[in-house]
């Protein structure tokens, strides 16, 4: 099993990203926990909701882990949670970070907030560009900082997708 982790700011098309690479390339697409959660409270966030929303993902991402499929497509990871966390509310349990960095992920694709036009769904809240660039550098450091495998996806939506097919076709090779 390959697992494909989608990361990045918001509205910069991982959601989107994976649909297109479960349809290109099989496999199971796993969604964002979060958003489930937020449509069911229907209010915002709060700092005791993280380790809920974590607990979630991880769940989730377990269950498909279970089923063992050849890729495994994680729309995000505990590392949105970390961050979201630190952004919104300015601390983050320390187990997430230990979780995460207990896990295994063949490669991440790491979407640039540039070249694509930030979408309001009720849910984001960064339509700043800068906003959005602080998330994918912060995203990025951590990945360096825990040597992870990624690469960088720009571009507009086209371009975006060739290059993620790219990637995801490297790595079943």
């Amino acid at each position: 099993m390959k697992v494909l982790v989608l990361a990045g700011p918001e509205s910069s098309g991982k959601s989107w990203l994976a649909e297109h690479i479960q349809r290109r390339f099989g496999g199971e697409w796993v969604s964002e926990y979060v958003r489930d959660f937020i449509d069911q409270q229907q209010r915002d966030t709060c700092y005791a909701d993280i380790p809920v929303i974590a607990r979630g993902q991880l769940a989730r991402e377990d269950a498909a882990r279970a089923r063992a499929p050849q890729l495994l497509i994680l729309d995000t990871h505990l590392l949105s949670n970390i961050l979201w966390s630190q952004v919104l509310f300015g601390d983050c349990p320390a187990w997430l970070e230990q979780a995460l960095s207990a896990r295994h992920y063949d490669l991440h694709l790491l979407l640039s907030p540039e070249g694509v036009e930030w979408v309001s769904d009720g849910q984001r809240c960064q339509p700043l560009l800068e906003e959005r660039q602080a998330f994918f550098d912060a995203s990025r450091e951590w990945l360096d900082g825990h040597g992870q495998r990624y690469e960088v996806i720009e571009g507009d939506w086209s371009y975006r997708r060739e290059r993620a097919f790219e990637a995801v076709q490297r790595l079943l090779k």
